[in-house]
């Protein structure tokens, strides 16, 4: 009746890389294999697309932003949403403030969500892709292209036209005087 199909035999491996207790990154992450993440990211998190990656944060880890991959594994806080296309392991001190996106789900006595839980079918996020959808990408990409214009550069052009505008207004209004 009951049945254990797989467990999650990924927190012993080893991981490519490692954001120490000590790290603080700001910015998004890209990665492939494994991440473990003792510090704190703020900015999105992401597997490479199609690879089969391994995200671990441990209990003093904390990421701003949302998660994207495969197998994640949270012990720690996560302040955005969580995507996982295959398993996702939220240990005793794992707190998720956004919603959880998974399709196999084990979660110990202790962690916390605050946002949904929304079942996807195998392998599928929502989109149907395995890590980060393409539509995301671009939007961060157009947003970091906004954010990269010069400082003022759109604000000083409307500022120029409403100066404009009510130099014309003032005009307008001493010649009906």
């Amino acid at each position: 009746m009951f049945r254990k199909s797989r467990t999650i035999n990924k927190g012993s491996g080893q991981y490519d890389t490692l954001v120490s207790n000590k790290m603080s990154i700001t910015g998004d992450v890209h990665f492939s294999g494994g991440l473990h993440i003792d510090g704190r990211v703020e900015g999105t998190v992401y597997a490479e697309e199609g690879s089969d990656a391994v995200l671990r944060i441990s209990d003093v880890g904390e990421v701003v932003g949302d998660v994207y991959a495969p197998h994640i594994i949270i012990n720690g806080t996560v302040h955005g949403n969580v995507y996982s296309s295959e398993d996702l392991e939220l240990a005793s001190k794992a707190s998720i403030h956004g919603n959880v996106y998974y399709h196999l789900i084990e979660m110990a006595m202790g962690a916390a969500v605050n946002g949904s839980l929304l079942h996807q079918r195998e392998g599928g996020l929502p989109g149907g892709s395995r890590t980060l959808p393409s539509g995301h990408r671009q939007e961060q990409q157009e947003s970091g292209a906004r954010a990269a214009s010069p400082a003022g550069g759109d604000d000083e052009a409307r500022n120029e036209e409403s100066r404009e505008d009510s130099s014309e207004s003032s005009l307008e209004r001493a010649s009906s005087v």
